[in-house]
């Protein structure tokens, strides 16, 4: 996904540098395909918003939990949730950033 939408970002910047080549019947295309993409993106930047905040609550849940009873299992969710919470804030920033530019 992050390659993807950094590619077509980087397609309509050179689209825009080249801007006088480009038809009125090319642009209404473009803008068509262009409209279509943005909900895409949004759409795929909200799904993993709602999973990066289930993963942020069920981490801090995992944590108070672990230090309330001391249990070496919780100590282990814990570690499990925040190895998966870290990669998916770094997914849904290049998300949120690279929506944001376009």
């Amino acid at each position: 996904m992050k390659k993807r939408i950094i590619t077509y970002r980087q397609k309509i910047d050179s689209l825009l540098a080249n801007a006088d080549n480009i038809s009125p019947e090319q642009w209404n295309a473009i803008l068509q395909e262009h409209l279509t993409q943005i909900v895409f993106f949004q759409h795929e930047r909200l799904v993993h918003l709602i999973v990066t905040v289930t993963f942020a609550i069920l981490t801090m849940i995992s944590i108070v939990a672990a230090l309330m009873i001391c249990n070496p299992l919780l100590y282990a969710l814990t570690l499990l949730f925040l190895v998966l919470l870290l990669p998916y804030i770094m997914h849904y920033y290049t998300l949120e950033n690279e929506v944001q530019k376009i």
